[in-house]
């Protein structure tokens, strides 16, 4: 039986110091940064578990941990609108560092159609290496606002980019808690290691559904499908959560009829009735992927598990039947 790859317990020990009082936003960055600070301390989830991070109203408990919070990593604006002003009001102090922008973050357009054009993709994942050293960050270690036009903020679910935000990480952490750097690198080096034999793991679990089509509810698995060479061809709601209107689902109707579609992946955030009532009577197989895995416990061993979920629920329903 195959059993979820869990990160290594190999830490190194750290000096007990004063360790930053840290917040992140949503399970997995909370993972990648848990991974990094080990033993030193855990950090503070911003979002509760099965919240969609694209709007959200904070408890006064999750307002005063920003309040106290001295460093903050979060995915960035395109993701947290609503975040990125409320660091300014109740954390204007705190070190931000939206991950999006550091510059070796590998980042993909937003798709706006329902339909999915793969002819017209955007950056090649083979094109990672050509983007700046991440230890460029500093430039980016106070999020000044800006967003990424066009971009898909669902960028942890390339595992390259988590790899690099956990060197990220630790290089920030070390800068505001020099005492901790070696606990800090040596950690990051373990975490970087876990994720590159989880995502070999996940890469197996779906070597045999490539090539097989599918439709998403939410389009928040870009990273995912170029990460793993996956075919999905649309979408019912787009990436920012919004609606598709009467005449993008006459588009997925006809997808639905004339492309041979396997699945179609539900997310636990958004109401799944409108995807169930467009493939009923039909032979396509519904099941669920959840892209912040609202129902893995948070902590380091949450981002290994997420990798596993997504790639053994993908390849279950891709390959039903074979």
């Amino acid at each position: 039986m195959h059993r979820p790859l869990l990160i290594s317990l190999t830490l190194a020990s750290p000096v007990y110091a004063e360790v930053p009082d840290v917040v992140s936003d949503i399970a997995p960055v909370h993972s990648l940064v848990s991974m990094v600070m080990g033993d030193l301390g855990a950090p503070k989830l911003l979002l509760r578990p099965g919240a969609s991070p694209h709007g959200y109203a904070l408890r006064p408990s999750e307002a005063k941990s920003l309040q106290n919070a001295e460093v903050v990593f979060w995915i960035g604006a395109e993701l947290e609108p609503w975040l990125d002003a409320t660091l300014t009001t109740l954390a204007p102090n705190a070190r931000s560092v939206a991950l999006i922008d550091l510059p070796s973050t590998t980042l993909l357009e937003v798709r706006d159609d329902t339909i999915f054009h793969h002819e017209e993709a955007s950056d090649d994942h083979d094109d990672h290496d050509d983007h700046d050293d991440h230890d460029d960050h500093d430039d980016h270690d106070d999020h000044d606002g800006h967003v990424h036009e066009g971009v898909d903020p669902h960028a942890w679910l390339d595992p390259q980019n988590a790899a690099v935000w956990i060197e990220a990480i630790a290089q920030t952490l070390a800068e505001i808690d020099p005492e901790n750097t070696a606990t800090y690198q040596a950690n990051a080096e373990v975490a970087r290691a876990d994720i590159e034999a989880a995502t070999e793991q996940a890469a197996g679990h779906l070597a045999e559904v490539r090539g097989k089509p599918f439709i998403v509810f939410h389009d928040a698995y870009h990273y995912f499908e170029e990460s793993f060479d996956l075919t999905a061809l649309g979408a019912v709601s787009l990436s920012d959560a919004a609606d598709a209107g009467p005449a993008a689902m006459a588009e997925i109707r006809d997808l639905l009829a004339e492309e041979g579609i396997v699945c179609a992946f539900t997310e636990p955030q958004f109401n799944p009735t409108l995807l169930r009532r467009l493939t009923e009577n039909s032979d396509v197989r519904i099941a669920e992927l959840d892209p912040l895995g609202s129902d893995i416990t948070p902590g380091p061993d949450h981002y290994i598990r997420l990798l596993d979920s997504l790639s053994r629920n993908a390849a279950a329903c891709l390959g039903h039947g074979d």
